[in-house]
């Protein structure tokens, strides 16, 4: 089998990872695509926080990631795919939650729920908060998008939630974009500058590329 995958670089186990907050909502769009188009690869995913991610692909453990920009590590590559907007996540019965767009100030003194400590979606929020004088609630954090929801639904507070998690509208949520300058996040395939897997990265990125246009 290492014979054959040797002589074919589009065959073989190809790890690739991606961060909590995107992994459900990426991964599971791009199985088909790369089942048509990389028949001979057997795909392993892999669902971890961003410092865990780069240290696997450091490490040779995997061999592309999804990690959001930028990326500063002189052993690795990577190429921006697409751009993830964050929306004013509210309940129906919030105060905010008839208005068309929101500014920054809109939400000065709101209780703004973020996510525990190690997501990047978390980072994100915070230099937003500090750019803004927003404040943290500090008595609640979630571990998963789905938990800050759930919160949101209960009316416990706010949040950013980047679009691409926004796959169902619900009467009980809504979901608010910003007035420019509009808050995201970019997303981009990140591999070793010495993989030798250049010919399925390539494939890769065309794939992801065409599914989540920026």
């Amino acid at each position: 089998m290492l014979a054959r995958d040797a002589q074919n670089p589009l065959a073989g186990n190809f790890r690739l990872g991606a961060f909590p907050t995107l992994a459900p909502y990426v991964l599971p769009k791009i199985i088909p695509s790369i089942k048509k188009q990389l028949s001979d690869i057997r795909l392993i995913l892999v669902e971890e926080k961003t410092a865990s991610l780069m240290e696997q692909l450091i490490g040779g453990e995997l061999d592309a990631a999804l990690i959001a920009w930028p990326v500063n590590e002189p052993k690795l590559m990577s190429e921006v795919l697409f751009e993830d907007e964050f929306k004013l996540a509210v309940s129906s019965n919030h105060t905010l939650a008839k208005k068309n767009l929101v500014s920054y100030k809109d939400l000065v003194d709101q209780p703004l729920l973020l996510l525990d400590e190690g997501h990047c979606l978390r980072d994100q929020a915070l230099q937003l908060c500090q750019l803004e004088g927003l404040n943290e609630m500090q008595d609640v954090r979630a571990s998963s998008l789905e938990t800050l929801r759930q919160m949101v639904r209960a009316n416990t507070g706010i949040t950013l939630m980047p679009t691409i998690a926004i796959q169902d509208h619900t009467a009980d949520i809504q979901y608010i974009p910003f007035s420019p300058p509009r808050p995201s996040r970019r997303i981009c395939l990140v591999w070793r500058k010495s993989s030798p897997r250049l010919p399925v990265v390539t494939i890769l990125k065309g794939i992801i590329s065409s599914l989540f246009k920026v």
